[in-house]
């Protein structure tokens, strides 16, 4: 079984050079998803992630269900690529200035970068993703999940989105919605093993908050 930590250090760090190598075409890159060879189906999301648009993100879905570690996590680092690509140059400079100003801290100059993201390109969904990040970090927890609901009207299966709606509903103490969420999230990326944990202590509270009512 190929280490999937070896594999992200060698086709995200450094690149999808190898991948791309591995590949003359799309088509090339298609076959390899299916590929009975594990580390074909790895340079096959690789390249897909590396050359490919948002509408290729369903092609990397079905990875996040493969039987090897290694392309599940693949699979969703190159979601995450696929999902911040814009096809606008001007709007991904102005993602990379905000990431860099989250990142450091800087949230409120980060709500306003991204904030100048929607204004221009509304119908991009990881904009209001990133939005929502930061106004989250920065306690605006409402308006935060205001964009969230945007995402998700733009991008259903965006996992990372309704992992946020529960983190914000468990802060709400909505525990069920947090868990209703959480479960969603798992269904489309069954690789997160934090909500699982997250969805326990959701459970928890519950039950002490019936306790305490009885």
């Amino acid at each position: 079984m190929i280490r999937s930590a070896t594999l992200l250090a060698l086709l995200f760090a450094c690149g999808t050079a190898v991948a791309q190598a591995s590949f003359a075409s799309r088509t090339e890159a298609l076959s390899g998803l299916a590929s009975a060879d594990e580390l074909n189906r790895v340079q096959a999301v690789a390249w897909i992630a590396g050359n490919g648009s948002g509408e290729d993100s369903k092609l990397l879905l079905e990875r996040l269900s493969d039987d090897s570690p290694a392309v599940r996590e693949v699979a969703e680092q190159g979601l995450w690529v696929l999902w911040t690509r814009s096809g606008d140059e001007e709007i991904d400079a102005l993602m990379l200035k905000g990431v860099v100003e989250l990142q450091s801290g800087q949230l409120f100059d980060s709500i306003t970068t991204f904030s100048e993201v929607v204004r221009k390109k509304p119908d991009f969904a990881e904009g209001w993703n990133k939005r929502a990040t930061a106004l989250f970090l920065a306690g605006e927890l409402k308006k935060s999940l205001s964009d969230c609901d945007e995402v998700i009207k733009r991008n259903p299966d965006h996992f990372g989105a309704l992992a946020g709606f529960g983190q914000i509903y468990f802060q709400q103490e909505q525990y069920a919605k947090a868990i209703q969420s959480w479960k969603r999230a798992l269904q489309i990326n069954p690789n997160m093993p934090a909500l699982k944990r997250n969805i326990k202590a959701a459970e928890e509270m519950m039950a002490l908050t019936h306790l305490q009512m009885t």
